[in-house]
């Protein structure tokens, strides 16, 4: 695909070499095998009743999802979704669990999302980086910059459907209820990394539950 020139490279740049030093060093961390893409894992991230706790949550804050470029409406994105309460102290205790095991300042992360999807809902393949040519680019220049990394953590199993994958690469995860999937919306030069082109599946039978953290280049909002 295309190369896109970001504003924010040599932030991206930055950024990566720092959060990939610290994965090298963390032994919890089990690097995925792809070439064109630094996708990581992380099991036992969080405890059952953790997980139970946000699940419960998120049917609290849920409701149609939405996106900068397609929604609800066009089945783009046919999950539910809301933002937790960042100043809630349990999940503040989560969200700086996030920020520590990738070394990153806390403010450069946006509000943690909680999603939920039910048979037949999913997320068709996309980046979570911004694309610079929209015009929804100049609010999040502003905001906070580009996206660095995504930290996804699964809540539950799933009995059929539901995974994560990232199309370019030809790799699906699972869910794995306590496991946090974390990846490198840039490559090591810094340019935004289409290989990270991802899709939520479609769930076949059960409920899927996740939460997910964005960081950004610099301070958010």
């Amino acid at each position: 695909m295309t190369k896109t020139h970001s504003p924010d490279r040599d932030a991206l740049k930055l950024l990566g070499q720092s959060v990939r030093s610290r994965l090298a060093l963390d032994e919890t961390v089990y690097t995925l095998p792809v070439e064109d893409a630094e996708i990581f894992a992380v099991g036992d991230f969080a405890t059952s009743a953790e997980c139970d706790r946000l699940m419960a949550m998120i049917d609290e804050v849920a409701r149609p999802s939405d996106i900068s470029v397609g929604s609800y409406k066009d089945a783009f994105r046919t999950s539910y979704s809301g933002d937790f309460d960042s100043g809630n102290p349990f999940v503040r205790r989560i969200s700086r669990r996030f920020d520590d095991l990738l070394g990153i300042d806390p403010a450069w992360g946006e509000t943690i999302q909680g999603q939920r999807y039910l048979p037949g809902q999913q997320f068709k393949p996309h980046c979570d980086w911004f694309d610079t040519r929209a015009e929804y680019w100049k609010a999040e220049a502003a905001g906070g910059g580009q996206r660095s990394w995504t930290a996804m953590l699964f809540l539950n199993e799933v009995e059929q459907g539901g995974a994560t994958e990232f199309t370019e690469l030809g790799v699906t995860v699972e869910p794995t209820p306590g496991t946090v999937l974390i990846w490198n919306n840039a490559n090591v030069d810094g340019e935004v990394n289409w290989a990270t082109m991802h899709a939520g599946t479609p769930v076949v039978r059960g409920v899927k539950y996740v939460i997910t953290k964005w960081y950004r280049t610099r301070s958010w909002q």
